[in-house]
Parts: structure tokens; C-alpha cells; sequence
């Protein structure tokens, strides 16, 4: 769906925001939202993701933090650590489907990343698709 690709878009510039600038008033950037899209169902899905990301952030590092060995979070590019936040998030939390978690991951980095942007995201999030399954308790 192309809103919710455009969401996420949003939500990745938003979470930048907040991570080269901790102290940004998440009030403006609600505000910046609801400029930017006038369906409620958009809105807060976004909302979902920037807040979700923002309040699980120690958490979703953690996780990204045993995966992406040889990797600390200060060396990753801002964008790179925030798409890999962003879809674990909405792969653990939002139950999205990791296939269209990664390709969106995917576009979004190749967009806003650098030119290995796109290979670090996908061999991460790919990485991380194992750990997340748990077995079916019947």
C-alpha cells in the first residue's frame, strides 16, 4: 500500500530527527504529522511507529546489537540504525510481515541510506527473522 510506504518514510525522517536531536518536542512532530496526512488510519499507524520506536528503543538495540556482530550502533549510519529500529518494531510489535518489512526496509534505505545502505539493512533484518520465530505452542 502505497500510504503506508509513505508513512514509514515519515516515521524513518521523524525517528532521524529524534535521534541527532534527543531533546526535539514530539509535540511539533505530531503536529508535522497530522500536516502531512489527512487519514486518521495513516496517522496513527505512523504514530504507532515513531512512538513505538521511540518508547522500545533500548529494547529493539539490544536485539540489533546481537545480530549485527562487529557492528556497535554508534558506528552505523543514523539512517541505517533507524530503518533497522523501525522494522523490528513493526516486524515484533505491529505484527507486519517480515517479507514486507524487509522490502519496505529495503527502499526506504536505499532512498535515504547510503550506497550499501540497502545490503547492510537486508543482511541485518534477514538476520534477525530466525531469532524473532518462536515455536508454536499447541
Amino acid at each position: 500500500m502505497a500510504g503506508r510506504s509513505e508513512a514509514r518514510r515519515f516515521a524513518l525522517q521523524m525517528l532521524y530527527l529524534l535521534d541527532q536531536q534527543p531533546e526535539a518536542d514530539q509535540d511539533r512532530v505530531r503536529a508535522a504529522l497530522h500536516k502531512e496526512f489527512t487519514d486518521a488510519g495513516l496517522r496513527e499507524f505512523t504514530w504507532s511507529l515513531i512512538s513505538g520506536v521511540v518508547t522500545s528503543r533500548d529494547e529493539l538495540d539490544e536485539v540489533i546489537c546481537r545480530t549485527a556482530t562487529n557492528w556497535r550502533l554508534e558506528r552505523m549510519a543514523p539512517t541505517d540504525r533507524n530503518v533497522l529500529r523501525m522494522g523490528l518494531f513493526e516486524m515484533t510489535k505491529l505484527g507486519t510481515p517480515a517479507a514486507v518489512v524487509i522490502d519496505e526496509s529495503i527502499e526506504i534505505a536505499r532512498e535515504f541510506g547510503t550506497e550499501n545502505s540497502s545490503s547492510f539493512v537486508n543482511g541485518i533484518l534477514d538476520k534477525l527473522i530466525p531469532a524473532l520465530a518462536s515455536p508454536v505452542v499447541e
